[in-house]
């Protein structure tokens, strides 16, 4: 079996897509990601690790219009490599929400129906696709998301969209959007050390069929900037145990938290991508979950 699916399947409404995907932020830019100074990659270089991805046995690749630095699109960069010939099995997803204009500055998020609807076509546009198989709505706060997952449940309806995910949200807002269309996955923040207090809501979104997709699970507080951060004495140790990683041990730990976590690390590496993969082959034992688990639960909730 490719190397993707060693952590087996999960499935997004119809869509089974292998639990290791590959995620695009940073692929349009060295270093910091979603900056306005941002340093275009080698276009060659990007495309090819995309392509390495699929042959690596990648199904899932989480993408968005406002990831892009000068030159470079994720999305326009993921048409490139497949458009006009995309794997029947590979599954794209997308978010809508925030707006960045074509310097890279940020603004408001979009809120309205017309707003939305035209993110989604952007992204169409940039895909050359006649549908997005996930759109997640990304969102800011802890008001009400009722019109604006109302208005992606329109375009699902109106078969632009196949199914509908949501991001960086609460339990309510989640329990909000279930009240309007299926739900298929929650993107949030999580990882080792990282929102301890989401544990209730991980299981919650398991026992609902809803995969639960973290961002940053291994660049932690870098965030967008990546890795930085020098990395706990807990995590070198269970790394060096199996002759790993500490990244492939963040990623292998969040797979571990129950089979509908889907890790989607991203780089423009194509040795860090193969590694990435291989973590989902890593087995950690009861004393490695024991030790990493303790660690998490004892972060200060952020």
């Amino acid at each position: 079996p490719a190397p993707a699916a060693a952590a087996g399947t999960w499935t997004l409404g119809d869509l089974t897509v292998n639990r290791v995907g590959f995620g695009t932020m940073r692929l349009p830019q060295r270093g910091a990601a979603l900056v306005e100074d941002a340093v275009p990659r080698d276009r060659a270089e990007a495309i090819a690790v995309l392509r390495k991805a699929v042959d690596l046995g990648v199904n899932h690749l989480d993408t968005a219009a406002f990831y892009f630095s000068p030159l470079r699109s994720a999305n326009e960069l993921i048409s490139s490599a497949f458009g006009g010939s995309y794997p029947a099995d590979l599954v794209i997803a997308t978010k809508v929400g925030p707006c960045r204009d074509a310097s890279g500055a940020w603004g408001p998020h979009a809120r309205t129906p017309a707003a939305l609807r035209g993110q989604v076509e952007e992204n169409l546009r940039q895909l050359g696709r006649d549908h997005l198989d996930v759109v997640n709505l990304r969102v800011v706060g802890t008001d009400s998301i009722a019109e604006r997952f109302g208005a992606l449940a329109e375009l699902r309806t109106a078969g632009l969209v196949r199914h509908l995910g949501v991001s960086n949200i609460t339990p309510e807002q989640l329990a909000e959007a279930r009240e309007i269309a299926p739900v298929v996955c929650v993107q949030n923040m999580y990882g080792i050390g990282v929102r301890p207090e989401y544990e209730d809501f991980v299981r919650h979104c398991g026992d609902h069929g809803i995969a639960f997709v973290p961002f940053y699970a291994i660049a932690a507080a870098g965030r967008q900037g990546g890795a930085t951060a020098p990395e706990i004495p807990e995590v070198l140790a269970v790394a060096e145990a199996h002759g790993a990683s500490p990244a492939q041990i963040r990623i292998a730990w969040t797979l571990h938290q129950g089979p509908h976590l889907l890790a989607i690390p991203g780089t423009g590496d194509p040795v860090h991508l193969a590694a990435n993969v291989a973590a989902g082959a890593l087995r950690l034992t009861d004393d490695d979950l024991a030790l990493l688990d303790r660690l998490h639960r004892a972060a200060t909730p952020a």
